[in-house]
C-alpha cells in the first residue's frame, strides 16, 4: 500500500479546520481580554501598597486565579463540561470550546496584566494623584497608557497560548486543527495530515508573534 502523500489531502476540510481554529482563537482572545484585563487591574490596585489596597480581597482573587491557572487545560475542559453546556448549549464544536478556552486563559492573562502594571513608574502615579486625578483617570490615562507595550506583549503571549489550547480542545471534539490532527493524524495514522496541521499551527504562532512584536516596538517609540 502506498503511503499517503500531500496530494491526497482533503484541502477543503483543512480549510474548514483552519477557519474553525481562527474563530476559536479570535473569540476566545476577545473574551479573555474582556475578562482578564479588569481582573488584572483589580489584582494590581488591591495589592499591597497600591491605590485600593485590600489584602483580603487581593488574597481571594489571587487564590482563585492561582487555582484556575494550576489546572491542566485538558482536565479543565472536562471538568466544566456541565457549565459549558449550560452556557452555550453544547460541549463540542467551536461553541463548546470557547468557554473553557476563556476560563483557562483569562487568569493567565490577568497575571500578565498585573505584572505589566507593576512596571509602571510609581512616580508617574504619584504625580497624577498630586494633581487631583481620580482613580478612573489614573487607571485609564496613566496606568494603561504607560503599560501599553507590556499589555500588548501580554495579549500576544496569551494569543499564542490559546493557539495550543485550541489544538488541545480537539481531544473533546472541539473542532479546528487539533480535532483534525487527532481524527486523521493520530487515530487513522495519516502522517501527512499531522505534518500539515503542525506546520499551519507553527506559521500561525509566528505570525501572531511577529505582529505583537511590531506593535510593541511601535508603542515603545512613541
Amino acid at each position: 500500500m502506498d503511503k499517503p502523500s500531500f496530494w491526497d489531502l482533503d484541502w477543503q476540510e483543512i480549510g474548514r479546520a483552519c477557519l474553525d481554529t481562527l474563530t476559536m482563537l479570535g473569540a476566545s482572545t476577545f473574551f479573555t481580554v474582556l475578562i482578564g484585563l479588569p481582573l488584572g487591574i483589580l489584582l494590581f490596585l488591591t495589592s499591597g501598597g497600591q491605590l485600593l489596597q485590600q489584602k483580603a480581597l487581593y488574597g481571594i482573587l489571587s487564590f482563585v486565579v492561582n487555582v484556575l491557572r494550576s489546572v491542566p487545560f485538558v482536565i479543565l475542559m472536562i471538568v466544566i463540561i456541565p457549565f459549558t453546556k449550560l452556557l452555550v448549549g453544547t460541549s463540542i464544536g467551536v461553541p463548546g470550546a470557547i468557554p473553557p478556552l476563556v476560563i483557562g486563559a483569562a487568569p493567565f492573562f490577568a497575571r500578565l496584566v498585573e505584572t505589566s502594571l507593576r512596571e509602571v513608574d510609581r512616580g508617574v502615579i504619584e504625580a497624577a494623584q498630586s494633581m487631583g486625578a481620580t482613580y478612573n483617570q489614573i487607571v485609564g490615562k496613566v496606568l494603561l497608557r504607560e503599560a501599553r507595550p507590556g499589555l500588548i506583549a501580554a495579549i500576544t503571549i496569551t494569543a499564542v497560548t490559546l493557539v495550543s489550547y485550541t489544538a488541545m480542545s480537539g481531544v473533546i471534539g472541539g473542532g479546528g486543527l487539533g480535532d483534525l490532527a487527532i481524527r486523521y493524524g493520530y487515530q487513522r495514522f495519516q502522517t501527512n495530515v499531522m505534518i500539515v496541521t503542525v506546520v499551519i499551527l507553527v506559521v500561525l504562532v509566528q505570525v501572531l508573534q511577529m505582529l505583537g512584536d511590531r506593535l510593541v516596538r511601535s508603542y515603545q517609540r512613541k
